[in-house]
């Protein structure tokens, strides 16, 4: 709103073209988003503490997590309402790109929402039947798939692009493309949920991941940037870089009350709409297997519990002490803000190398 209130003034004081600029828009939409979390936060955090929205803890886990028993949760809505206010302030809202991928991130965070709502309001401890969940998830990222096949503008926009590689992209076809960009949109909300145990586990990488992904959309979105890297060029495609400020600005605030030891979890309301928009977002920039190396963390952790799954099915034994890999490491005698950081230092390393896909091919 802001954006095209400045578009409106600017013929009368030049001063308001400086908010043409995606750079600018986007250092203020992080702002923007990190004010309202760390404004909003203690009023929220107060609220959910009032009407006992607290955490259950499994006496199955680690001992120590037992004194986070009615810790407030459902606070991944802070996140949405952070960044879902500063996108509508700073974007450009006829750009179809933004509207998608806040829908799908809109669409996920009601999901996580019923589903925190049911366990934590309702007392129904298993929340959300699991297959309803995964329709309703389902549901949402084929909208979103289907959404993105028919805004592509460019062949660049339904490419499979492969890192590292100069001239590498495999058509997947109307079909090929529905179905990548469904599982990574759905897998990617799941894994983050998964990694969604720790205080700040989740939210830290998700910050990360988000800020390099808004650099791919500022040079995907450019013509002369994306021709010099080469990257696929989709037009329209760099106003997502304010969503993505907005994340990471959000995340920031939410991660000044989420930090060990946390004042407020962020449910599966924040998490699942964290990973939808990640997952959302690589697809409109075409790098999915670029967000399949930053975001190794939440792959790691899936992929725990797929081989614990596994392997006690089969044979009976499990792999790990106790799955997603995290708790594993506390079981083994690692504190708990110890395994946080160093999964973020992970976290940073191969955000690094995905960006070093820009330029190395």
């Amino acid at each position: 709103m802001l954006y095209h209130l400045a578009e409106l003034l600017a013929p009368h004081y030049s001063g308001f073209r400086v908010f043409s600029y995606l750079t600018l828009r986007a250092i203020l939409a992080a702002l923007t988003a990190l004010t309202i979390a760390l404004v909003v936060g203690p009023w929220m955090i107060q609220r959910l503490a009032d009407h006992q929205i607290g955490q259950n803890v499994r006496d199955f886990g680690p001992q120590s997590h037992l004194k986070k028993q009615g810790t407030p949760t459902m606070g991944g809505a802070l996140i949405l309402v952070a960044m879902l206010g500063s996108t509508l302030l700073w974007s450009d809202l006829s750009n179809r790109y933004v509207w998608i991928v806040t829908a799908v991130t809109a669409a996920f965070g009601l999901i996580g929402f019923y589903d925190d709502y049911l366990k934590l309001v309702v007392g129904n401890s298993r929340g959300l039947a699991a297959r309803w969940k995964f329709i309703a998830q389902s549901v949402a990222g084929l909208a979103g798939s289907f959404a993105l096949l028919y805004s592509a503008s460019s062949p660049d926009a339904t490419l499979l692009h492969v890192p590292f590689f100069k001239e590498v992209a495999l058509p997947l076809g109307a079909i090929g493309f529905v179905v990548l960009s469904y599982f990574v949109i759905v897998g990617t909300s799941n894994a983050v949920n998964l990694t969604d145990g720790l205080d700040g586990l989740a939210i830290m990488p998700s910050v990360m991941v988000a800020a390099a992904l808004g650099v791919f959309a500022y040079a995907s979105g450019n013509a002369i940037f994306a021709n010099y890297l080469l990257i696929p060029h989709v037009p329209g495609v760099g106003e997502v870089l304010i969503f993505c400020a907005t994340l990471a600005g959000a995340g920031l605030g939410f991660l000044w009350f989420n930090t060990y030891p946390a004042q407020v979890f962020m449910g599966d309301v924040g998490a699942l709409a964290l990973g939808a928009a990640l997952g959302t977002v690589a697809v409109v920039v075409r790098q999915e297997i670029v967000l399949f190396v930053m975001g190794g963390v939440f792959v790691l952790e899936t992929v725990s519990v797929m081989l614990q799954v596994a392997s006690f099915k089969l044979t009976g034994k499990r792999i790990f002490r106790m799955a997603p890999i995290h708790h594993h490491f506390e079981l083994k005698g690692w504190a708990e803000p110890k395994v946080i950081v160093r999964f973020w230092i992970i976290t940073v390393v191969l955000v690094l190398a995905g960006l070093a896909t820009l330029k190395v091919r």
